[in-house]
């Protein structure tokens, strides 16, 4: 390597169409995965208090969203249903009702929004009287394997509503495998598993469960099936496992605390690594916005830059619409 003054490397930053044409990582909107929060109801817009600019829309909005989304470049948007109280039940049943939320909000999407990508959750606490992401016994302890029976009806019910990705994000053993065998028995073979295969138990939720409803409801904590914040090499065993099951993408969760995972989950596997910069995380950047420590632009395309840097092929973010429109201008 030359030495200075030959060598000088800010002669490739002096410009901005010299910086453009070194940068090594490029985000796009096609990176982009907008989550969006649906509600019941006809024209009906909610504001959730703690994820200042997002809201929970009736599915007339969602389609209206959808729209916006497509228009500006986003290739696939994730829904989370707001199951009405009345139909939270211990054993979470409405999941697989075929005319839940969720199926009649992705049957919309696939009929008037053909060409975006419609992602949707996999996990019972939408829909559960206790919050939890399965079913639990006498202890409250949350049981594995009926639960996993539960999402592969919860899967298969999904899969006929038309949604083209299915992401499990319970962290249940085995139930990768289980909804793989019953997507291809069921004549669902090009339905992708994106699994949520490294979340960890984490304080950054939330926001997100104020979205769903959930968070008044939780009895007790979801340590005892999500990972412990600590521990990366035991990410590394769940992806393993999940891509031998049959996933087609991993996930890892919450985002920015977890830029090592991603960076070690991509350099091991080379397989596409999804993370998903949660609720906590966007719901910091608007208060530092707020407060008047931050500006939103740069700080929202500096954040997605340091997933693809780490290896991501996509984020999952409530950011994604401003982004897109950003990075298209």
């Amino acid at each position: 390597m030359s030495h200075y003054p030959a060598l000088r490397l800010r002669r490739t930053r002096s410009t901005p169409w010299s910086r453009r044409l070194h940068a090594e990582t490029v985000l796009t909107p096609v990176d982009l995965i907008w989550p969006l929060f649906i509600a019941e109801g006809q024209g009906i817009e909610e504001p959730i208090a703690t994820l200042p600019g997002v809201s929970r829309w009736s599915i007339d909005g969602i389609v209206a969203r959808a729209k916006e989304a497509r228009d500006a470049g986003i290739p696939c948007i994730a829904l989370f249903p707001n199951t009405p109280p009345h139909l939270r039940t211990e054993d979470g049943r409405e999941a697989l009702n075929p005319d839940n939320l969720m199926c009649r909000a992705t049957r919309a999407l696939k009929d008037a929004v053909p060409e975006i990508g419609v992602l949707t959750d996999v996990a019972l606490d939408p829909y559960t009287a206790h919050g939890h992401d399965g079913l639990v016994d006498a202890a409250g302890y949350v049981v594995n394997d009926t639960t996993a029976e539960m999402l592969v009806g919860q899967a298969l019910n999904q899969a006929a509503a038309g949604a083209d990705i299915i992401a499990p994000s319970d962290m249940m053993d085995g139930r990768i495998g289980q909804i793989r065998d019953a997507l291809e028995g069921g004549g669902h073979v090009n339905v992708q598993i994106m699994s949520y295969a490294a979340k960890y138990a984490s304080g950054f939720y939330g926001p997100f469960r104020d979205a769903v409803g959930s968070r008044g409801l939780l009895k007790g904590d979801k340590k005892t099936y999500q990972m412990d914040s600590a521990n990366a090499e035991e990410a590394l065993r769940e992806v393993a496992l999940d891509l031998a099951e049959g996933a087609d993408s991993v996930m890892v969760k919450p985002g920015l605390p977890y830029l090592d995972i991603i960076l070690r989950v991509k350099t091991e596997f080379q397989v596409p690594v999804f993370a998903y910069q949660v609720s906590g995380e966007y719901a910091m950047i608007e208060a530092a916005v707020a407060a008047g420590v931050a500006e939103r632009d740069p700080v929202v395309l500096e954040t997605l830059m340091a997933f693809k840097r780490a290896g991501c092929s996509g984020v999952l973010t409530y950011h994604a619409l401003h982004a897109a429109r950003l990075l298209g201008a």
